[in-house]
């Protein structure tokens, strides 16, 4: 909502080449209450007023000479670039009334001027003005707002990727039907696993045996969508050592909560297995 004292407060600009309209209008605001009131009799001027001051409000003659409203408000729609021209445009002539609003006047009144309806259309058009301009100033607070929290998130990423890197051996994505997606560290080798076609297709590539056990809990876990923790799991490999891996994972979903894969870390743990085993 607009306060009375902001409405009051409101910056308006009075432009007609006859002067005693202007001391009219003038006396009119003022004794309405109106604080920020600045007039011209000279149309030239108008442009650079108000690149200037930013009014949210002109009164505007439409015949005056030299250059006239229609040709002030064209002017006007290099300031306004958001098509919304402040102007209230005042004439003697009905034909140009609907003239004016196609060329951007968003009200008008009429000579010879009824006080009472001059106020009522200026408090109506400066309560739209106002209100215009604090949503343009939310919508920039909302974009800043947005930009900042962008920011802070990909801050954020990149903090738990590097502790993922220091606290593990890889940190690895799949999507909903089970491919990798994102790989960081020696995963692919560590599991003997061969990426075809941008990591969208896999096969066991090196000939080790797992143990179907322990690979049978870790894929009922993931076919489940729960998260684990330190799941280890062990294959021999052709050689015939035995190696342990250590896994831990989260499902992911979207905004509408829909599964769309996993994430988690991994490492070699092997030679703690072994140590633990001596």
């Amino acid at each position: 909502m607009i306060s009375k004292q902001e409405l009051l407060n409101a910056s308006i600009l009075i432009v007609d080449d006859q002067p005693s309209n202007v001391l009219l209008l003038e006396e009119m605001l003022r004794s309405a209450g109106y604080t920020n009131t600045t007039q011209t009799t000279n149309p030239y001027e108008v442009y650079e007023l108000h690149n200037k001051n930013s009014y949210d409000l002109i009164l505007l003659d439409l015949q005056m000479p030299g250059l006239d409203g229609f040709q002030v408000m064209e002017a006007l729609k290099d300031i306004e670039t958001d098509a919304y021209l402040p102007v209230l445009v005042i004439t003697a002539q009905p034909g140009h009334k609907l003239q004016a609003l196609r060329a951007g006047a968003k009200d008008f009144v009429s000579k010879p001027f009824d006080l009472v309806e001059v106020q009522t259309r200026i408090h109506n058009m400066l309560e739209v003005r106002l209100l215009y301009r604090k949503l343009e100033d939310y919508n920039k607070v909302l974009e800043q707002t947005v930009l900042e929290r962008t920011a802070e998130l990909r801050e954020s990423e990149a903090r738990f990727r590097r502790l993922t890197e220091l606290s593990s051996d890889w940190y690895w994505e799949q999507d909903e039907k089970g491919h990798f997606t994102k790989i960081f560290g020696p995963v692919l080798e560590m599991l003997g696993i061969r990426v075809d076609d941008a990591l969208t297709k896999t096969r066991d590539d090196h000939g080790a045996h797992w143990n179907e056990a322990e690979r049978e809990i870790l894929e009922a876990n993931l076919a489940a969508r729960r998260p684990f923790l330190d799941f280890v799991y062990s294959r021999t490999n052709p050689d015939g050592s035995r190696q342990y891996l250590m896994v831990s994972g989260e499902p992911m979903f979207d905004h509408s909560s829909r599964f769309i894969g996993y994430r988690g870390i991994g490492k070699d743990v092997t030679d703690t297995m072994r140590s633990s085993s001596e």
